[in-house]
């Protein structure tokens, strides 16, 4: 039973920056620690680590969901520093080649969309989103009958990856424009075109509406990830997704927690 756990045998999670400038999200396990992402510089990601009194020497592994440079720009810098494992699929290692440097052949891992691999005590399913790089993929992370849902970078959510990612005890879930704010905006018509296309961005309405098909009842936390800095606010998003659940009859901040992120500081160590 969940209340039986003894609090060593749990699955914590930090994200250490999300926004559309870097994204790094920190996962540990009793025997597992691993970075879902590096879109920071090396030292950076070191100081947010530290942040939460954590090493990056003691990291397992770096999960690359896709060849932007804001999940991708620390990863070959940390690899070779702290002789990191590396996994993502074929075709993005192929698109993130040149932007990361040398990675040693031993340290590359090919993490197939749709697979599960097993880490440690640590079971990571993989699974493909909706969004404009070469092979996209994001991650559902399982350790003692918990699991934590990333899901950004795409443009919409899917009826099928709804039912893949339903009921998760935690979830990162885009929410990275405001739709006015970014048609208002000084973005040219072409990215905006691009942000809310099929191919895109989660809007914050379109991260409520996702998160009101998947929620159960074991879903205790909900990040908010990956806010532009340019078209959307925290206070912004934040009571979007309340407001959004309320409407629905879901209560919050009894039966779950919604918690923001931040581009520059980590969000607590917190058992998921």
């Amino acid at each position: 039973m969940d209340s039986l756990k003894k609090p060593a045998d749990t699955m914590k999670v930090s994200v250490l920056a999300s926004s559309s400038s870097g994204n790094v999200t920190y996962i540990e396990t009793p025997h597992k620690r691993l970075l879902v992402d590096a879109g920071l510089s090396g030292k950076k990601v070191a100081a947010l680590m530290g942040s939460i009194n954590r090493d990056l020497n003691d990291v397992d592994g770096i999960l690359v969901t896709h060849e932007h440079s804001d999940h991708c720009k620390g990863v070959g810098v940390l690899a070779r520093k702290y002789h990191l494992d590396v996994y993502a699929n074929e075709g993005t290692w192929n698109a993130m080649a040149h932007k990361i440097g040398k990675v040693p052949l031993e340290q590359k891992h090919i993490f197939g969309m749709g697979e599960i691999k097993t880490f440690g005590d640590l079971d990571v399913e993989s699974f493909g989103v909706s969004h404009d790089a070469a092979e996209p993929q994001f991650y559902e992370l399982h350790h003692g009958g918990r699991s934590f849902v990333i899901l950004t970078d795409t443009g919409y959510v899917s009826e099928h990856l709804e039912g893949l990612i339903k009921d998760a005890d935690g979830y990162l879930i885009e929410c990275n424009h405001d739709t006015e704010m970014l048609r208002m905006g000084v973005y040219p018509w072409s990215l905006k075109q691009r942000i809310l296309s099929d191919q895109g961005h989660l809007s914050n309405d379109d991260g409520a509406a996702a998160i009101i098909d998947v929620l159960g009842n074991h879903t205790k936390k909900i990040y908010l990830g990956h806010l532009s800095q340019d078209n959307n606010m925290k206070e912004l998003a934040h009571v979007t997704m309340s407001s959004t659940l309320k409407q629905h009859d879901l209560a919050v901040g009894h039966d779950f927690s919604i918690l923001d992120t931040d581009p520059e500081k980590a969000t607590p160590l917190t058992i998921i």
